[in-house]
């Protein structure tokens, strides 16, 4: 996740120790290969895998995302070389699992990283994107397909684990069920794909409306993508306990993002949630509001708790995560290879803020992620 100021106003201590991660882990692999082929065990201590949902799929807890603000450094001036470097040391450290997608412009630099990379040994997951569009009803059957031929050529792949259906906005998930859907199933089989997720429009549907409807009404959603962070937990109940019954893997977005990567921020949202009435005046008061995570046994900093806190979360399978910097990414999936954060940390960050709605759900440039839905 991209930072500003990571350390500034926020409390760090030595990362914890190898050992105590297993506690969370569902199901952990003996080893893992690097991307030079090499058995690894990762910095410290060992990488959780979990299993995809339905799919199958033995994935990393901790997913290299090619979208968000940095766009694995392309949006910041990285060259090929150094973005190859990042993808490769987040492959070297036990990530197993890079989500894409057509508009993020990252394909083709995901594709250099892995074409010396085992296949079986990876999984990969991109989604036919509408964001070059100026409306969902421009993307077509027919443009779905392209897209897909289009990512398989980027990706210097013959097939992709999961392709998305992406940021489907709840006014236009009946056509992307009833029209978009059955070309998707015809790609898959022709062996193009293995399984069709769908991820929702979170910055345009923050209660979560479309995954709502889909996982009620169809069963034909082999993964979701949903937004869910400290300040974001209403997914618990609205999307959570239907995506574990229907065994839907879920892939995490916006576990940090932007706001808790920035302290200043931060403690501003949350001053200002404290005046409106919707947090403790205390919490408004203080200057570090979310100190009370950093402590000897908790959390390094606020980042990992929220890293943490997202990762142990019932029904939650990968967290994504992004960055353009190989430190952040050390840190990064240092933190989704923790233990789990103390229980009562846990239940504080549920108490107080499990209520709020939206906070740290902002939508990324166009071009750089999902396009701004039109308006029923």
């Amino acid at each position: 996740m991209e930072r500003q100021s990571r350390t500034c106003g926020v409390r760090r201590r030595t990362l914890l120790k190898a050992g105590a991660a297993a506690a969370a882990v569902q199901l952990v692999a003996p080893f893992v290969l690097t991307a030079r082929g090499e058995a690894a065990m990762g910095e410290g201590d060992r990488m959780i895998y979990r299993t995809l949902g339905r799919t199958g799929l033995k994935v990393s807890a901790a997913g290299l995302g090619g979208g968000g603000f940095s766009r694995l450094g392309l949006a910041k001036g990285k060259t090929e070389a150094e973005v190859v470097a990042l993808i490769r040391l987040a492959l070297d450290l036990g990530v197993n699992i890079i989500d894409t997608a057509a508009s993020y412009g990252t394909e083709a630099v995901i594709g250099q990283a892995l074409k010396s990379v085992r296949r079986d040994r990876l999984v990969i997951t991109t989604k036919a994107s509408p964001a070059k569009y100026a409306s969902w009803e421009l993307f077509t059957p027919e443009k779905v397909v392209a897209s897909i031929d289009n990512s398989l050529r980027q990706l210097r792949t013959d097939y992709l684990d999961v392709l998305q259906l992406h940021a489907v906005a709840p006014q236009i998930y009946e056509k992307t069920r009833e029209a978009i859907y059955p070309a998707v199933l015809r790609e898959k089989e022709k062996g193009k794909l293995r399984f069709i997720g769908i991820t929702e429009a979170a910055p345009y549907d923050l209660d979560h409306k479309m995954l709502a409807r889909a996982l009620a009404e169809d069963d034909i959603w082999d993964t979701a993508m949903v937004a869910f962070n400290m300040m974001h937990q209403n997914a618990r109940a609205g999307v959570f306990s239907k995506t574990m019954a229907r065994k839907v893997g879920t892939l995490i977005m916006f576990a940090v993002r932007g706001i808790f990567a920035q302290p200043e921020r931060l403690t501003a949202e949350v001053r200002a949630l404290a005046a409106g009435g919707q947090l403790p005046k205390w919490l408004g008061d203080s200057p570090d509001p979310l100190g009370f995570l950093v402590h000897e046994g908790g959390a390094s900093s606020i980042i990992d708790a929220a890293y943490r806190f997202v990762r142990d979360e019932p029904g939650v399978d990968v967290v994504l995560f992004g960055t353009s910097d190989p430190g952040h990414l050390r840190e990064d999936i240092a933190s989704l290879k923790k233990p789990p954060l103390p229980a009562a940390d846990r239940q504080q960050i549920v108490t107080l803020f499990g209520h709020l709605v939206g906070v740290g759900i902002e939508a990324p440039k166009r071009g750089a992620g999902a396009p701004a839905p039109e308006q029923p």
